[in-house]
């Protein structure tokens, strides 16, 4: 098992850790909009904030030995379903033509008051 640690996204600011991998697989924690050089920072308004959690878990899962393309299943939770639509535009576009299995979730709020959050679980890059 190995933990993953990259400054390209925000460090875990509880007991758990960005990401670990193990058998080949990566699991991402959840993953908010929080911007990596600036933690204290606020984004505002949803697309913003959707654009930076799909930046941290890119970069995560790049840290990790994978990838966006290797995504087996993603879970979003959401603080407003009317964001549900353009969430889904944000994430097809990232993702292109991998779809992989996804969750969406509504929730009545979020840590720190932010909009939305991720976790993926992902396959590592095969290697030849």
């Amino acid at each position: 098992m190995d933990f993953v640690v990259t400054e390209r996204a925000p460090a875990a600011r509880g007991h758990y850790s960005q990401a670990v991998v193990h058998a080949g697989i990566v699991y991402v924690a959840g993953q908010l909009p929080i911007v990596p050089s600036d933690p204290q920072a606020k984004l505002d308004g949803f697309e913003r904030q959707a654009e930076q959690v799909l930046d941290n878990v890119q970069a995560i899962l790049e840290a990790s030995g994978s990838s966006l393309a290797r995504v087996l299943k993603a879970t979003v939770y959401i603080a407003d379903i009317a964001h549900w639509p353009r969430f889904n535009e944000l994430y097809a576009r990232r993702m292109g033509t991998h779809r992989p299995a996804r969750t969406v979730v509504p929730v009545a709020a979020l840590h720190y008051g932010y909009l939305v959050e991720m976790d993926v679980v992902a396959a590592l890059e095969e290697r030849a």
